[in-house]
């Protein structure tokens, strides 16, 4: 008689129960990541902050006058003395960017006033009333949205005339119609939720519910899109500004330091280097500090 042959048994790993993680713990690598997100977001924030106090008290970071300079430091390099170096008529070069921050920013925000304003409205009336004033409304936004940003600022610049203040009306109305969509978009979302159709259903007026219910649950992803919009306005501005559009000379805006200086590429880097990469550092702050907020609002 042959004992019994117990056959092996083998654990399938694929039925190991994985080991309980403890709420709130992380990987090493996964803490990481979250870590390096807070750090570029406080320095998006340290930047952007940084400009608006060059653009409130510009004397505090640049005591000089920005229009004047002295014609022996002409076309000097980056030094302790000066710290983004000299133009070709002697003039600190950092002084001009710091006291150009003035017209950039507010530039930026007249144009997102502009557009949050009237593409807030025209949104609004698209998505609550509906029917052939949002066929109308819609068809018009995307006329507006087929037409190159840069093109139709240039085509109101004309209409305006040149400055900081037209160019930043004309940003402004660049921007209207995605203001607009987006508004009309979340208006819509929110009109079909149930307690909007409980506060119709107790006998609430249309107006009501539009400024109790449907407008403040509306406006979040909009305060998003205001602060991308904010990054791409200095952009636009500074665009308009290189190309000539925008304040004239001798205004130290941001856009005309850079045209100035592109002359001189080959033998005075910083002309155009150094205020080209303060914008940089301004628009990718403020994109950055928009994809945090547009996160927050899902």
């Amino acid at each position: 008689m042959t004992a019994p042959v117990i056959a092996a048994t083998s654990v399938e790993p694929d039925l190991v129960p994985a080991p309980v993680v403890p709420a709130g713990a992380q990987p090493p690598r996964a803490r990481g990541r979250l870590r390096g997100r807070a750090w570029g977001l406080y320095l998006a924030f340290a930047v952007v902050a940084v400009a608006v106090l060059w653009a409130v008290i510009p004397g505090v970071f640049a005591p000089g006058d920005p229009l004047t300079g002295v014609p022996a430091d002409k076309l000097l390099p980056p030094s302790a003395a000066h710290w983004f170096g000299t133009d070709t008529l002697g003039r600190d070069l950092f002084g001009r960017v710091v006291h150009g921050a003035v017209h950039s920013l507010s530039g930026a925000l007249i144009a997102v006033t502009v557009g949050l304003a009237l593409g807030t409205v025209l949104g609004a009336i698209a998505g609550a009333v509906g029917g052939v004033a949002d066929d109308v409304l819609m068809r018009v936004v995307d006329v507006l949205l087929a037409i190159p940003g840069l093109l139709l600022s240039l085509s109101v610049i004309i209409l305006l005339g040149f400055g900081t203040v037209n160019a930043a009306l004309a940003v402004g109305l660049g921007s209207v119609a995605a203001f607009a969509r987006l508004m009309r978009a979340e208006v819509a979302r929110v009109r079909r939720t149930e307690y909007v159709e409980a506060a119709f259903g107790s006998g609430a007026t249309f107006f009501a519910v539009l400024r109790r219910h449907v407008l403040p649950n509306s406006l979040t992803p909009i305060v998003a899109l205001a602060a991308l919009q904010f990054g791409t306005a200095i952009l636009a501005i500074s665009t308009l500004g290189f190309l000539g559009y925008g304040a004239p000379p001798p205004t130290p805006e941001w856009g005309l330091l850079i045209a100035e200086g592109r002359n001189y590429v080959g033998t005075a880097w910083w002309l155009t280097a150094l205020p080209g990469l303060v914008v940089v550092a301004v628009v990718l702050s403020a994109n950055r500090i928009s994809h945090r907020i547009g996160r927050g609002t899902r």
